[in-house]
């Protein structure tokens, strides 16, 4: 079903560049992008974007650049925004320092939606037009397009096991986004460094422990061969949105809307792409990885609870602060709470998310 959607929409976008390449200004999208293309989902999506719009051979090429080849990922918003380049691929999170931490709800909610259900608020809510307002309200000139999503990722890779929150205290870890200032309200130190690198910090005593994505990325990463103790859910990232982000001067005064339209429905397929690769190849690896010694854990319900009244307490300090955050934070709450009636009455639980205790310690297994 998968291949049927995505080449149902990649056709449309063909006929329309084929029908309109010829009256078009040709156009290059030059993209640096903040994960190595090598990191499946995380960072294949781009790539696989260049590649279905360049097949198509209409006027719009997109080129991507690894990491630092075009300009430093953590200068891309403003490069972008400038027109140094004129496009790239980014998402909010990771930029919280010039967007607020308002920015990071379109990346990933502490205990928020999942997959199908931020996609809903973001395509058929008000997500997407409060995604590009919190572009604007901060001053850059660059038009958001939503293009990429990943399944949930782990919570956290340790030396040991994590009983209380006590054993939390003194952490220095590597944490993305909303769910760090959870992790700061229970004495751990957070930094979000780059993917490559969390391992060379890791090896030189630099962090004590961190958080990256799923565990196929983790493992080619090689965290698992540091750390021993990986655990889940990831209450801090149920899903994570990514966007490419195109200079306005250029979206709005070089593009056609044919090829606007290749874009857009470029990133919606990618959605797809993306997020069933991510489904499709964590099991293998989780299993490669307790092969090797790593013990899976999955939060207690005293723990998770701690997180989740931590995460209460970081919302109502974020709303104090920024009044932008409370405009996003509401929406997003007004249309959970509609979701919920939906989600009540139309799906069975979950396979394997209902828990119960076992003689085991820490191992979870369906009611």
């Amino acid at each position: 079903m998968r291949k049927t959607v995505i080449s149902t929409i990649l056709a449309s976008a063909m006929v329309l560049a084929a029908g309109t390449a010829y009256a078009e200004k040709k156009i290059l999208l030059k993209v640096p992008v903040w994960f190595p293309t090598s990191l499946p989902a995380l960072g294949t999506s781009p790539a696989w974007v260049a590649k279905q719009v360049n097949a198509i051979g209409g006027s719009i090429k997109i080129k991507v650049y690894e990491p630092k080849k075009l300009v430093p990922p953590k200068e891309m918003l403003e490069a972008v925004s400038k027109g140094q380049v004129n496009a790239g691929y980014t998402t909010p999170g990771y930029n919280t320092g010039k967007l607020g931490d308002k920015g990071a709800i379109f990346s990933a909610v502490p205990f928020g939606p999942d997959a199908p259900e931020f996609l809903a608020w973001v395509y058929y809510g008000n997500g997407r037009k409060l995604w590009q307002k919190t572009y604007d309200d901060a001053g850059f000139n660059v038009q958001s397009v939503p293009c990429g999503i990943i399944a949930p990722e782990t919570s956290g890779w340790f030396k040991k096991e994590i009983k209380t929150a006590a054993d939390l205290k003194g952490l220095r870890m590597r944490f993305f986004g909303l769910g760090a200032r959870v992790m700061e309200k229970l004495g751990v130190s957070t930094s979000q460094l780059p993917g490559g690198e969390i391992v060379p910090a890791l090896q030189k005593g630099a962090i004590d422990a961190t958080e990256f994505s799923m565990p196929a990325i983790d493992k080619r990463l090689g965290i698992n061969k540091i750390l021993k103790y990986n655990y889940y859910p990831g209450w801090h990232q149920p899903a994570t949105l990514f966007d490419l982000i195109i200079n306005k001067d250029t979206w709005n005064k070089k593009m056609s809307k044919g090829q606007r339209t290749v874009i857009e429905l470029a990133c919606r397929a990618v959605m797809t792409d993306g997020l069933a690769m991510g489904e499709s190849m964590q099991f293998d690896t989780m299993k490669a990885n307790v092969k090797a010694g790593t013990v899976n854990k999955y939060w207690s319900p005293d723990m998770l609870a701690t997180f989740e009244d931590k995460w209460a307490d970081v919302v109502k300090e974020a709303i104090q602060k920024d009044p932008g955050f409370k405009v996003i934070w509401d929406d997003l709450q007004t249309f959970r709470s509609n979701y919920r009636i939906w989600n009540k009455w139309a799906y069975l639980p979950r396979p394997g998310t209902r828990r119960c205790r076992t003689h085991e310690a820490n191992q979870p297994r369906s009611c």
